[in-house]
């Protein structure tokens, strides 16, 4: 697929990867309707996108609610002309200890927490690959082109503590993804995922330099990731047509 006919729904693009997602596809000529719940951020990214080669619009939403995104790809398709491409990037990290002994007093990792993190993360991934596989299908029999699903993953999908309901939404995601790209294959819609390890991303910014330097540890490369090498996979996956069922690391071979 050539980034100029890219016509692409992306997700959690008012900041981080998403961001980054959505100003390179502009870049490259792309049109892309960016959803975020971040009014403000969504905001910014378009100003940084005006004068650029591609065309952005913008959708303020939250895509673990059914309704919201129904509405929002079914306008993202109008807009822009019928949507081919997803990038499903929103997510939640809210981490903590499945239990913890703090001062004699034994704390439980919160109900509601571990739902959030599953709705957003699961359930809003599916969501949103559903409607827009689901619009790719109910084109007329000529009209039908190819579609690609990119997940945004993370190489915490292995496990790590005190992520296990993260870890947990994105294995969960690693599965989807290989399961959808065997239901879709038939109606020429690829499905793949990529799975960053750290990356410099505003994140990181909560992280102690202690912490830094014992994931660093873990990092044969010795360094963080790039957000552009990041983007470089997800347009290879874009480009070239033979990729699906894979999730695709991107980690400079941590072992974290």
């Amino acid at each position: 697929m050539r980034l100029g006919d890219v016509r692409a729904i992306v997700t959690g693009a008012a900041s981080g990867l998403g961001r980054r997602f959505a100003g390179e596809l502009v870049g490259a000529g792309a049109a892309v309707a960016a959803v975020d719940v971040d009014e403000a951020g969504l905001a910014s990214l378009a100003r940084e996108c005006k004068g650029l080669p591609g065309r952005l619009e913008t959708f303020t939403a939250d895509v673990s609610d059914e309704a919201a995104v129904k509405g929002f790809v079914r306008a993202a398709g109008e807009r822009l002309g019928g949507v081919n491409v997803l990038v499903n990037n929103a997510g939640v990290l809210l981490d903590g200890l499945l239990v913890n002994e703090e001062g004699g007093w034994v704390k439980r990792l919160p109900a509601a927490q571990w739902r959030r993190v599953l709705e957003v993360n699961l359930t809003g991934c599916f969501l949103v690959a559903r409607e827009v596989a689901a619009a790719l299908l109910e084109r007329d029999e000529g009209e039908r082109e190819e579609g690609v699903i990119v997940n945004i993953s993370s190489v915490a999908s292995a496990g790590n503590i005190g992520q296990s309901v993260y870890a947990a939404s994105k294995a969960g995601l690693d599965a989807a993804t290989r399961t959808w790209a065997l239901e879709l294959a038939p109606h020429r819609i690829r499905v793949a995922g990529i799975a960053p390890g750290v990356i410099e991303t505003p994140i990181l910014d909560n992280v102690s330099d202690e912490a830094k330097r014992e994931l660093l540890s873990k990092i044969p490369l010795g360094r963080f990731g790039d957000p552009h090498e990041v983007w470089l996979t997800l347009r290879y996956i874009l480009e070239c047509g033979y990729v699906t069922g894979r999730v695709v690391q991107v980690d400079g071979g941590a072992d974290i």
